[in-house]
């Protein structure tokens, strides 16, 4: 099984990344390399203008939310950002918090695209949590051009959110 799937894997790969692979990698053992071979010949006929067509397609569609990396991460995103943000401070181990998080993103989608949402984890940012005084999660904060306009602490129900939503957007 482990067999097939490194050859599927190898086969996937472009002439570009095959030159990439180390030579252990080639010569484990001979039926092995046989299969590599063959995968190799079914990629290597692969010129640099043709590539394998991928699952997934990349698209130029802004993500709704995103997960803050760090503080300067949250300031470029965050503070900066020329549109409203909700600020979504949770945790792993919060189960308000995994139920909030799809409601809250469901109710910004409907916004198409005139809010983001920026998921906060407080035990990887712990900074951030402190500064803006959340003492309690899930919290969400409403953020438009740096300042914080709204917030609420707890879980809310679907139509509660988009009230929320909408009112922020509408301000």
């Amino acid at each position: 099984m482990a067999h097939r799937l490194l050859v599927r894997r190898i086969w996937m790969l472009s002439t570009k990344d095959m030159r990439c692979l180390p030579a252990s990698a080639v010569s484990s053992s001979s039926s092995f390399s046989t299969s590599l071979q063959s995968a190799t010949a079914r990629v290597s006929f692969l010129s640099r203008s043709h590539s394998l067509p991928r699952s997934l397609t990349h698209t130029s569609r802004r993500e709704v939310s995103f997960n803050v990396q760090d503080h300067e991460d949250f300031a470029d995103r965050v503070i900066k950002s020329e549109l409203p943000v909700l600020v979504d401070f949770h945790a792993q181990w919060c189960g308000p918090c995994k139920i909030l998080g799809p409601r809250l993103e469901k109710a910004a989608a409907k916004q198409k695209g005139r809010v983001a949402i920026a998921k906060v984890d407080i035990d990887d940012h712990t900074d951030l949590a402190i500064e803006y005084g959340v003492s309690a999660v899930p919290t969400v904060i409403a953020m438009r051009g740096g300042d914080v306009i709204d917030h609420f602490v707890g879980i809310k129900d679907d139509d509660e959110l988009e009230s929320f939503v909408s009112k922020f957007i509408g301000q």
